[in-house]
């Protein structure tokens, strides 16, 4: 009886943290600013209208969440080559614009916080869009207008493939004797005539992706704050996709936020090794599967489902995914970080973190090491709202 005395209070203090949690993670704006859900809709054809057992994202889950804005990545892979990469774009900005049609009423496309902040009022969930990669620009200006009219709101000016105005990371990690050589290495005049044009149209500078002397450049050039849509931190897991402490200052001192990514080889350094031997090990099934699906990122997050028990277990924790968030802010401050989850754009993340229903977990951590109910605010979504109206002026 005694003990039991002693465990009441403990349970009591869990229960009102838990009620306290819920009350602040449904109160904020909650924005995740990259998912890959419409490039895998247009070959897998589910409805994100309704709740799904694949993917990470569906509007079911999204409000379950907590889930309000959704910045919807437009990609294709560096093989969209001129007269395709442009078409592939709008063919996906078409599927959002459809999704949205679909939900009369319970879904909106917002171009500015303003609108954010009003879709949010009447319960309506917020799609946005962000194009993934330079090259689905075609080194056409005129196709930056373009696709800023249909509602882009950032550019990541790199995918891992290179433009011919700018360098990517993993161009400049592993091919950086043969840019240097062939005097190509960061943003050229005309990337920079780039980031000026989407200065003036208010569309987001994104820098995940691109490598270090391109990011130095951008940072030259801009006259906004820029963003990294998902990205992590190199200190604890040195990747070339992650983003050093030096970078991080300058993102800082931009004005500039860093989304944090939540795929498992970008949080644990550990991950990659584990992962290569999972895949040696079902090599077969994963060829198979990119024969169905003609997708390899697609057929390897198809594979991890297949095998969940033991994919489950080569998951970093969630706290390593808190880890990157708290490093963050310790090391710039909290006005400089969010959530970017690339869910539907990788085959692990965090255990726990299995989709858009379980992001008031990250709440609950946040609270666990006494973050203010204000920090937590910024960090699901004040901050994306100011670095947005910083770029488009509403």
């Amino acid at each position: 009886m005694k003990k039991l005395l002693l465990l009441l209070p403990l349970l009591l203090t869990i229960k009102a943290n838990a009620q306290d949690a819920k009350k602040i993670h449904f109160n904020a704006i909650l924005v995740d600013t990259h998912n890959d859900a419409l490039s895998n809709e247009l070959i897998t054809g589910v409805d994100l209208s309704k709740r799904q057992t694949i993917g990470n994202l569906d509007l079911v889950r999204a409000k379950e969440g907590g889930l309000d804005v959704q910045v919807f990545s437009i990609w294709c892979g560096g093989e969209y080559g001129t007269g395709r990469a442009f078409k592939f774009a709008n063919r996906e900005i078409d599927s959002l614009y459809a999704l949205i049609k679909r939900n009369p009423g319970k879904m909106v496309l917002a171009r500015n916080a303003a609108e954010i902040k009003a879709a949010v009022a009447k319960g309506q969930f917020v799609g946005m869009i962000g194009v993934e990669g330079g090259h689905m620009i075609e080194d056409r200006m005129d196709y930056v207008d373009a696709l800023a009219k249909r509602g882009m709101r950032y550019l990541t000016l790199t995918w891992n493939n290179s433009t011919s105005w700018a360098t990517s990371a993993y161009d400049e990690r592993f091919h950086h004797d043969s840019l240097v050589k062939a005097g190509h290495l960061g943003l050229t005049d005309y990337g920079k005539q780039i980031v000026h044009r989407l200065n003036d149209l208010g569309v987001m500078v994104d820098v995940s992706h691109v490598g270090e002397q391109t990011f130095y450049d951008v940072l030259a050039t801009t006259t906004k704050p820029v963003i990294a849509s998902h990205s992590c931190v190199y200190s604890l897991d040195p990747v070339q996709r992650n983003l050093k402490d030096d970078q991080l200052k300058a993102l800082a001192k931009n004005g500039g936020v860093v989304f944090l990514n939540f795929y498992s080889g970008f949080l644990d350094s550990t991950y990659s090794n584990k992962e290569t031997k999972f895949l040696q090990e079902h090599r077969a099934e994963l060829d198979s599967l990119e024969k169905v699906y003609h997708d390899a990122d697609l057929a390897k997050i198809r594979l991890n489902v297949i095998h969940q028990k033991e994919s489950d277990q080569i998951r970093p924790p969630l706290s390593l995914l808190i880890k990157h968030i708290d490093y963050i802010v310790k090391l710039i401050g909290v006005d400089h970080v969010g959530i970017g989850s690339d869910f539907d754009g990788a085959e692990s993340y965090p255990q726990g973190m299995d989709d858009v229903s379980d992001y008031p977990k990250i709440t609950e951590e946040l609270l666990k090491l006494h973050y203010s109910d204000v920090d937590i605010d910024k960090i699901l979504g004040g901050n994306f709202l100011r670095v947005l109206k910083a770029n488009t002026g509403k």
